[in-house]
């Protein structure tokens, strides 16, 4: 895979561009992976980046270095942070920030899972459009084992994914999701062999960096806000959004290839 490196210098993430596709991959290996105050500002900065600042990436891979995708909280790095959770706070801003953006940028944005995503990693991943999981991923909400309720959007996405009775079970008995589990529960979207999970991670983002961007990005609004209004509302809400994408050159390049009876070349705008 031939990439561009971005000039912003992390030291927890990397981020490469490869044609419209931007790759955020965590890195902190030698902790698992595992986010301190340092890295959850980097995933909000990177993330600002590919799917706010460069308008020339048009879908986002959000992935962890080595067999981890990202375990939570580096509660080493938390020691002595009981008393108020100040520390704890300042992480789950930065990472939440992060988050908001993945779930709400008009980009569309894929989670490659693989290994295990616990706690904020587990919220981290529903953040995303699509979850690709490795055979060998695994999910876990983990906050139990430290007296703790969730964070990193977990508590917001596992009800809407899973249906909330499901979404306690996973909360409360806190067992290992593993990864054809995660499919059939409708927490990813699909399963992959380790030997050719980048090459299908890659497959799917260049297929949808190719797509209408526009188009997406309005779907995502439209779901994203599907909770907070009536169904008249909502329905206004799509006739509006469908009409303003009627001027755009993606919807006349669709549209006269329909007619062709062609695949249509989008250019995201």
């Amino acid at each position: 895979m031939a990439t561009d490196e971005f000039t912003a210098e992390y030291e927890h993430v990397s981020v490469e561009r490869d044609g419209a596709v931007g790759y955020l991959r965590m890195d902190r290996a030698d902790a698992y992976n595992a986010m301190n105050e340092m890295m959850a500002g980097e995933i909000r900065d990177a993330s600002i980046e590919l799917m706010e600042t460069d308008d020339d990436v048009r879908c986002t891979v959000l992935t962890g270095a080595d067999e981890w995708f990202n375990t939570g909280a580096d509660l080493a790095n938390l020691e002595g942070d009981e008393s108020d959770g100040r520390r704890l706070r300042d992480l789950a801003s930065r990472l939440h920030t992060a988050v908001q953006h993945i779930a709400t940028a008009p980009k569309p944005a894929i989670a490659g899972v693989n290994g295990v995503a616990a706690g904020a990693g587990f919220g981290l991943a529903m953040a995303a459009d699509l979850v690709v999981v490795s055979e060998e991923a695994r999910f876990e909400f983990a906050y139990p084992r430290l007296g703790l309720s969730g964070d990193g959007g977990i508590t917001h996405f596992l009800p809407d994914l899973v249906g909330h009775r499901r979404a306690r079970e996973i909360a409360l008995l806190d067992e290992p999701i593993d990864a054809e589990v995660a499919v059939e529960m409708g927490l990813a979207t699909e399963v992959v062999p380790a030997s050719s999970f980048d090459e299908r991670v890659a497959e799917l983002a260049e297929e949808l960096a190719s797509g209408p961007t526009r188009a997406f990005g309005a779907s995502k609004r439209l779901m994203t806000n599907s909770h907070t209004r009536s169904l008249d509302d909502h329905l206004e809400a799509e006739a509006n959004t469908i009409a303003r994408l009627a001027g755009t050159d993606d919807y006349a390049s669709g549209h006269e290839a329909f007619f062709k009876e062609e695949d249509p070349e989008f250019e995201g705008h």
